[in-house]
């Protein structure tokens, strides 16, 4: 199709560029116009001398030439129309082909062609005849005289070429695409393994002079850039295509600056890959920030993978690169190719990509959402009540073990009915961003914008989170700002230097998981991340956010030996810039996305994770501001207390009732996750001591101090069913145990009964989450009975209604065992026990309401007299 009509047009005029210097035809040609004009090279010597002597007195005598210039062009034209007429036609600037059909074309100047290998200075205007036009189809030199000041080469410099042949150039818009320059335009196309270009506007069609190397340009006539296209010919097969190099930036100054600033807080919407329509043109936008890189270009299935002619243009002092590419659309694959400081040339996926392809494979897909959401309700009503005064009680999971195999979309036909089943309030996702490596369970992540494609589509995740909150429940997500992994095609040393991560080594280098950690000072980086989590949360509706390995972030000597850190400026051992970025980014998820949570997850004594960040604490830092903190002293002190033999176990009372003395330094959670259930840890029922039946006893019990002891829950899946192995991300949870032909079905289903009622029972009795952060929700009735292995206290809502919870871990039934209890209250009825028989227990009950005894006990004036069943939680209410 090489030479012939544009794809769905007709045949286009053709048109012969501007001559070039050294082009032998062409200046034949020219000579010959010369001759026939009866110039002679003394007439031409003569015309130079007057330019020299117009140009000296050029500023003075302006009017004048304005003038003669005018009469000139008349003349001119008026002599062409003459010569036309008696000819049998109409004037030259109406036939085809004549410069009125040309868009933009500048009308003929009596003036002859030159083939100057530079700009001269504008001569005076000479009048002189037009000559004779050659044929029908007239070339451009016959037909259009060139201007007055002589036409320059539209070739590419010899420097340019060399850097946009090796992927360094900055501005190859400046150099690519069509530029007015003395002489008319000139057109440079930049089109490795073409054959042929051509510049197609209107019924213009201008073959473009093959420079070699890819390289096609060409000078045109023109007054002005017109509205144009590429036609390209590979080897037989002709496709007609716009242009890269004529699109205005797609990024502005307002995205510009914001960056620079560390400030964008939508930053996913200026970088990454948008499909858009630019100037009226349908494409995608591709912007990256690589400050460091010497070039960048664009590789994907639109170029076969060779970004050789597809370079990028640098935005100011941003470090940011942008291209728009006409025609490139959703699905798409694509890369960034970045020419480091030293020369060398990397392939990296792109640290904004909202989707990804399924790992192993590594490159980042072009995206739009189509998702219509239909939580509307839940968004409406979710700021209502704060977290730490509304009920919490969290099922922890890892969607792709789940129920291994389910996409996004299944998952959303059976997570959202299961959880409902069992009762809990909210979920909480192990990390969904994308990860190399599926083992790390998500918290080795590389794309942090875009969910694991392992599942899905990101619409596909949108509606797994639109149905939960349809359903009733909150989505909580893990997320991963700590660090990230060194994959080469990642974000180590992302444009040949330390960029995401610290540049001291010491800094970067995680020493626990062979990660990098980022760097918080760096106000692009903190940027990223933040922009990360209030991306998650507006874009997918994500109700809060679990952020993971806080403690590695505060501090710098965090698994370091000495001389294997440097303290900050102060001398100490706290990382500012991770409290800095800490700080700022609960603060801006706070301000933009009411009713979402932060949970810390926060293993050290640090002063005020939850407190606000403008309240400063004894420490002299003001607070993290998260919302929630994991109570990792609670979980590891009572799992040490449960996996004691019960004859020991009061040597160890303290472990139960140490975590009362500070429940009230922060907001809560009470976690027993997936930390507890892997590695050799073993599952929460094999923690226990004893035989089976003591096990799952001993687990019942625990379940249920846990559900009432002051603070938010959250359990891993699986062991809400007292699976007896670890878990394994490559099988998930044991489900077949609850089948009814396994023959110990019953004891699973017992133990997962038992969660549903504490959820249900939990949810309705506000003395249990109400006042979890108000000291004066709590009572204890005795927590030194050391010796009985028992722990009673009373919980009450901000009416004061109260919930006695009973806690008796010896493997032995206790009659009329005494416990103070207040005056007020005429009786107490049981409403949960662990011991009941349809949880698998041995049915030791209390079952007509207790009535208080004017005996009084544990300080109190009235007691009630009970029966303590074995390893077992008892919940009373009054009746």
């Amino acid at each position: 199709m090489a030479g012939g009509a544009p794809l769905g047009g007709t045949p286009p005029r053709r048109v012969r560029p501007y001559p070039r210097p050294g082009d032998q035809s062409v200046t034949k040609k020219s000579a010959t116009s010369k001759n026939k004009s009866g110039k002679s090279k003394a007439g031409k010597n003569e015309t130079e001398k007057a330019a020299k002597a117009a140009n000296i007195e050029q500023a003075e005598k302006a009017e004048k030439v304005g003038k003669v210039e005018r009469k000139a062009q008349e003349e001119a034209e008026k002599r062409a129309a003459e010569k036309a007429t008696r000819a049998g036609a109409g004037p030259e600037t109406d036939r085809p082909g004549g410069p009125a059909a040309i868009p933009g074309a500048r009308a003929p100047e009596p003036t002859a062609a030159t083939n100057a290998p530079s700009p001269a200075p504008a001569p005076v205007p000479v009048p002189r005849p037009a000559p004779e036009p050659a044929h029908a189809q007239v070339q451009v030199q016959a037909q259009a005289q060139a201007p007055e000041m002589a036409a320059v080469s539209p070739a590419i410099d010899a420097g340019d070429r060399e850097r946009l042949l090796h992927g360094t150039h900055h501005d190859p818009h400046g150099v690519l695409g069509a530029h007015p320059v003395p002489g008319g335009v000139a057109f440079r196309v930049f089109r490795p393994y073409a054959q042929a270009v051509a510049v197609v506007s209107g019924d213009l069609r201008a073959e473009l002079h093959d420079d070699g190397d890819g390289f096609f340009s060409g000078l045109l006539p023109l007054a002005d850039v017109p509205a144009y296209r590429l036609l390209v010919t590979y080897e037989g097969t002709a496709h007609e295509a716009e242009d890269p190099y004529r699109f205005l930036p797609t990024l502005g100054e307002l995205d510009l600056h914001l960056i620079g600033e560390g400030r964008h807080e939508e930053l996913w919407q200026a970088l990454g890959a948008h499909v858009t329509t630019h100037q009226g043109v349908p494409g995608t936008r591709f912007a990256v920030w690589a400050p460091n890189a010497r070039g960048v270009r664009v590789a994907g299935g639109f170029d076969f993978w060779d970004a050789t002619g597809f370079p990028m243009r640098s935005l100011g002092g941003t470090g940011v690169w942008e291209l728009f590419v006409p025609g490139v659309g959703e699905g798409e694959l694509y890369k960034f190719e970045i020419t480091r400081p030293d020369g060398s040339r990397t392939l990296r996926a792109d640290p904004m990509a909202r989707r990804t392809e399924v790992p192993p494979a590594t490159s980042s897909i072009v995206d739009a959402s189509h998702h219509e959401w239909g939580d509307g309700e839940w968004m409406a009503r979710r700021a209502g009540t704060p977290v730490h005064e509304a009920p919490f009680s969290v099922y922890e999971v890892h969607l792709p073990s789940w129920r291994p195999g389910l996409t996004y979309r299944q998952l959303a036909e059976q997570l959202p009915a299961y959880v409902t089943e069992m009762g809990f309030t909210h979920v909480e996702l192990m990390p969904v961003a994308e990860h190399p490596f599926g083992g790390s369970w998500g918290y080795q992540v590389t794309g942090f914008y875009a969910p694991t494609a392992r599942l899905g589509s990101p619409d596909d995740f949108k509606y797994l989170v639109d149905r939960l909150h349809q359903a009733g429940f909150g989505v909580l997500m893990d997320w991963v700002p700590a660090h990230f992994p060194r994959d080469a095609w990642a974000l180590a040393e992302f444009d040949g230097r330390p960029l995401y991560e610290h540049h001291d080594p010491l800094r970067a280098a995680h020493p626990d998981w062979g990660t990098l950690e980022f760097d918080f000072g760096r106000r692009e980086v903190r940027n990223f991340l933040v922009a990360n989590a209030v991306y998650w949360c507006e874009e997918f509706h994500i109700d809060g956010l679990r952020v993971d390995a806080v403690a590695s972030m505060l501090y710098l000597d965090y698994s370091r030996e000495p001389g294997q850190w440097t303290p900050n400026e102060h001398g100490g051992r706290e990382n500012l810039d991770a409290v800095a970025f800490l700080q700022e980014m609960n603060a801006t998820v706070y301000r933009r996305c009411p009713g979402v949570v932060t949970v810390a997850e926060e293993s050290t004594a640090w002063d005020g994770v939850t407190r606000p960040t403008h309240h400063k604490g004894p420490s002299g830092f003001g607070g993290l501001g998260f919302g929630l903190k994991w109570n990792m002293g609670w979980m590891h002190d009572s799992l040490e207390y449960m996996s004691h033999d019960p004859v020991h176990r009061a040597y160890h009372h303290h472990q139960m009732t140490f975590s009362m003395v500070y429940a009230y330094s922060e907001n809560y959670v009470l976690p027993i996750s997936h930390d507890e259930v892997v590695h050799g840890k073993g599952s929460l029922v094999s923690k226990m001591p004893g035989d089976w039946w003591q096990q799952r006893a001993n687990l019942r019990a625990y379940l249920g101090f846990m559900w009432a002891h002051p603070g938010k829950q959250l359990l891993f899946m699986g062991q809400e069913f007292a699976q007896g192995a670890e878990w394994s991300e490559a099988h998930g949870p044991d489900w077949w145990l609850l089948d009814p032909s396994y023959g110990a079905a019953a004891d699973h289903r017992g133990v997962r009964d038992l969660v549903r009622d504490l959820n249900g029972l939990y949810r309705a009795t506000p003395a249990l989450w109400q006042r979890d952060t108000d000291p004066a929700g709590f009572q204890w009735i005795t927590g030194d009975a050391a010796d009985d292995n028992v722990f009673a206290f009373l919980r009450q809502d901000a009416d004061g209604n109260p919930l006695l919870a009973i806690s008796h871990l010896a493997p032995v039934v206790r009659h009329d065992y005494r416990l103070g209890v207040p005056e007020d209250v005429p009786a107490w009825v049981e409403v949960l026990n662990t011991d009941a028989g349809h949880y698998g227990g041995g049915s030791v009950a209390n079952p007509d309401a207790v009535k208080p005894e004017p005996q009084g006990w544990h300080g109190r004036p009235a007691s009630i007299r009970l029966t303590l069943p074995p390893l077992a939680t008892v919940w009373l209410r009054p009746a």
